[in-house]
């Protein structure tokens, strides 16, 4: 499928990966609609801040994917669905796991109820590297069992599974894309390596949980790699495929880079409202990317060196966004 000229919804636009992958589509001549949930501020989020030529071009709808009937307008004439919206904040979910209910299981069917009613031709839907729990063998491939290690991950493993469900029930073309820890410029500090980064530039002392967790971390342009050819290649109709760098690197490790970078030693020191319950933190990730080599000919292109100084510069340029000394749930 060639996405030139097609009229593509992005739920989740207004996010991290969302806003980068609204601007790889516009500029790949796809006709966008973004999905953003509704604030009396007009507030776009990170769409504020991508190229104002690109958020000219793009056609905002406001809405909340626990609505039906706004999620319903927001898909009426698009013919690919991308479904990112989601609550992923994992220590969140530990406060409030019927939220995350409500939002990426309800939501999803509500995504998913819309796509079929207007005869979408492609549906990539979202999951996350969270739905394997802490590996049980490594590299992780998709035939890994689904472990509900945290109410974060359990609402993903269902949304995957009504996702699965649309497909064999309704022959709904759907696509599930599986990424591992994304991390790149305008990222939130909820996520470690901007914490870690944020903390870095003001301070050789840095608040963090555990440092002993290995993360597979792919950079941003290589995930929204990923989303456009798992949207394009028609082998990844029925599919999951999983979305990583296929290289694991502990968060002690990313500290250690970026001081490096930074030109900075760098101190750490446990902070204990970061760490989450010892029975939910996920030990050890690794994507095993090989079903992604092989179906759509993808493969991650920049390194975690090159990807940690772009971060570290997009970050030292917009401070004013990052509260370092803060914990962001």
């Amino acid at each position: 499928m060639n996405l030139d000229g097609k009229k593509v919804l992005v739920t989740g636009a207004t996010g991290f990966i969302g806003s980068h992958l609204v601007e790889k589509l516009v500029q790949s001549g796809a006709n966008v609609r973004a999905f953003a949930h509704y604030n009396s501020r007009n507030d776009l989020g990170l769409l504020e801040i991508i190229d104002p030529e690109v958020r000219s071009s793009v056609d905002v709808v406001y809405g909340d994917l626990k609505d039906g009937d706004g999620v319903r307008r927001a898909v009426k004439g698009c013919g690919v669905v991308f479904h990112l919206g989601a609550l992923v904040a994992i220590p969140y979910s530990y406060r409030s796991p019927n939220d995350f209910v409500q939002t990426n299981v309800n939501g999803t069917a509500n995504v998913l109820n819309a796509a079929l009613e207007y005869g979408v031709e492609r549906f990539v839907h979202t999951s996350t590297s969270e739905t394997y729990g802490t590996a049980q063998y490594q590299p992780i491939d998709e035939a890994h069992p689904l472990v509900g290690q945290s109410p974060y991950s359990a609402s993903k493993i269902s949304a995957d599974k009504l996702a699965e469900s649309y497909f064999l029930s309704f022959d709904l073309p759907v696509s599930t894309i599986r990424p591992f820890n994304t991390y790149g410029p305008r990222q939130s500090a909820r996520a470690v390596i901007p914490t870690i980064i944020a903390q870095a530039l003001k301070s050789n002392e840095l608040q963090l949980g555990s440092t002993t967790p290995k993360r597979d971390f792919n950079f941003i342009d290589d995930t929204v790699a990923g989303f456009v050819a798992v949207a394009t290649n028609d082998r990844a109709i029925g599919e999951v495929i999983n979305i990583g760098s296929g290289r694991t690197v502990s968060i002690a490790d990313v500290v250690q880079q970026v001081g490096e970078i930074v030109s900075r030693p760098l101190e750490v020191h446990t902070d204990g409202s970061r760490v989450r319950p010892e029975k939910s933190e996920v030990g050890l990730l690794l994507a095993d990317i090989g079903k992604a080599q092989r179906l759509l000919g993808w493969s991650p292109q920049v390194s975690l060196r090159d990807g940690l100084e772009r971060t570290v510069e997009w970050i030292g340029n917009h401070q004013a966004r990052y509260k370092a000394s803060e914990y962001n749930v």
